[in-house]
């Protein structure tokens, strides 16, 4: 394929490059894409007034190869004699799972096809850990005949091969941790509404019913940690832009502006990326301090919208505008319980006064999360509840510069989540809900799941995806046509 192709060997001589700068007396680094994981959950791609692909609700938001020969096993006096059985699986620390995994609507789109998803997934990830180096890949091999083209594409995960993790990681320093190549990232303090968490997420993945994991999209990036008695501090330095994998039309329906209608595959996105080199780039910092229990944390980061929030009507194609985010979190014991609250400011630097309708205006996005065992209702029962405000600036001048027939957004968009879990059967049985609810939109979306496992192997899951709204062009109402009930069965190893 043409875009492999291209990407592929840029992406290698970008990694090498940056492996060996980085492996010499500290100069700076040339790393690789965006960073974006860890304790939370998800939140939103937006679109502008005026943009072909949905906006996600506030706050709910192509990999390098190993260098030659890293990761492989080194040539033995005896190549052609296979191993001992299981000495080379040992040797390459091999892990992974087999899945298969179906999804169907129960209503109908006639923008869609009726089954939501059908694929077969092999996962194989090798660990191994050399003198004072670690190396990590993680493949994921993925066929779905919902799909009607399998070619590959590294950015957006479409196709056979989906690469989640290629990295090196090494500590220069005592007090310096250096992860470089593709790889998960996150951090802040939400459940599923991510506000200072502005690495990838794969929008469509969590809709249609796949695992969890997978809301969590790669980046390709360098991040650097640094340990301190006064803080820590992370820096993540993506060279070339890596953008959410948003809703595009290709598996679910949305809401389009510009037509003014629900569409789908009769209107798949077709965005403007940021693609170049250095020239669109990401930086993300974060500073955090244990103090007392208690986690504090401050953010920044300097980039691009995360999905299409801008639209060009002469090309009529989805932007994606220039963003700066800055915000803070904590995070600590309360009330028997734990609770965050977190906040952030996006500016959106390209519409600075709020007057340009086809770029999104900035936002003030804040949010505030508790949850607690509950023993005394019930053994291995968990709640956990959070309220999410997203103010837009310059509302003034968006109301008088928005387009003759346009649909305006609120002031204000509010949103409460609440996720209920109980385990059962020694903790074998997951019972486990999570549900959004819009009282400005009044539209929600619940997500129902039971996962069992069988034995240390083998698990099987049942779950679904229900949308609910009154009007179609709210974030959660757009989707009505979406909502997916779906079984998995996995063998992990």
């Amino acid at each position: 394929m043409t875009f492999v192709s291209r990407i592929i060997p840029t992406i290698v001589s970008a990694f090498i490059l940056s492996t060996v700068w980085l492996c010499a007396p500290i100069h700076a680094a040339q790393p690789s894409l965006p960073a974006g994981l860890n304790e939370e959950s998800a939140t939103q791609p937006a679109s502008g007034p005026g943009g072909q692909g949905p906006a996600l609700p506030g706050g709910l938001e192509e990999g390098p190869s190993l260098p030659s020969g890293l990761g492989e096993e080194p040539a033995t006096e005896k190549p052609e004699t296979a191993p001992e059985d299981g000495k080379l699986v040992n040797w390459l620390d091999l892990a992974g799972f087999w899945e298969v995994r179906g999804g169907i609507r129960p209503q109908s789109d006639r923008h869609e096809k009726d089954a939501s998803l059908g694929e077969t997934r092999l996962q194989l990830e090798m660990q191994k850990a050399f003198d004072g180096l670690t190396a990590k890949v993680t493949a994921d091999f993925v066929y779905d005949p919902v799909l009607d083209h399998h070619s590959i594409n590294l950015g957006s995960g479409q196709g056979w091969l989906d690469l989640r993790e290629v990295y090196i990681a090494f500590s220069p320093l005592k007090f310096m941790d250096v992860k470089v190549g593709r790889q998960i990232l996150t951090w802040g303090t939400g459940d599923l509404v991510f506000i200072n968490d502005l690495f990838p997420k794969d929008w469509q993945a969590f809709f249609i019913g796949r695992d969890m994991e997978y809301l969590k999209a790669p980046s390709d990036a360098a991040k650097f940690s640094f340990f301190t008695d006064w803080a820590n501090v992370d820096v993540v330095f993506t060279p070339r832009f890596d953008p959410d994998r948003y809703i595009r039309g290709r598996r679910i329906s949305y809401w389009s502006n510009t037509l003014g209608r629900r569409v789908g595959q009769d209107a798949v996105v077709d965005a403007d990326e940021p693609s170049g080199w250095f020239n669109d780039s990401e930086w993300a910092v974060r500073v955090s301090k244990n103090i007392r229990g208690y986690e504090l944390a401050a953010y920044g980061y300097w980039g691009y919208w995360k999905s299409p929030a801008g639209f060009d009507p002469a090309r009529s194609r989805a932007t994606f505008p220039r963003l700066g985010v800055y915000g803070a979190s904590a995070r600590g014991q309360f009330a028997g319980g734990i609770a965050n609250v977190e906040a952030g400011y996006y500016d959106s630097r390209q519409d600075a006064d709020g007057d340009n309708p086809f770029i999104d205006n900035g936002q003030v996005r804040m949010l505030l999360g508790y949850e607690r065992d509950l023993p005394r209702i019930a053994k291995d029962l968990k709640l956990g509840v959070q309220y999410y405000v997203e103010l837009m600036t310059d509302y003034g001048q968006y109301r008088r510069n928005l387009p003759a027939g346009m649909m305006a957004k609120d002031h204000a968009r509010h949103m409460i989540t609440l996720r209920i879990t109980k385990l059962l059967m020694n903790q074998d049985l997951t019972l486990s809900l999570f549900a959004f609810y819009s009282p400005t939109d009044g539209d929600a979306y619940i997500r129902p799941n039971v996962r069992y496992k069988i034995d240390d192997h083998w698990t099987a899951e049942i779950g679904g995806n229900v949308f609910f709204g009154a009007d179609n062009h709210t974030f959660f109402g757009q989707f009505g046509r979406n909502s997916n009930i779906y079984a998995a069965l996995r063998y992990g190893f």
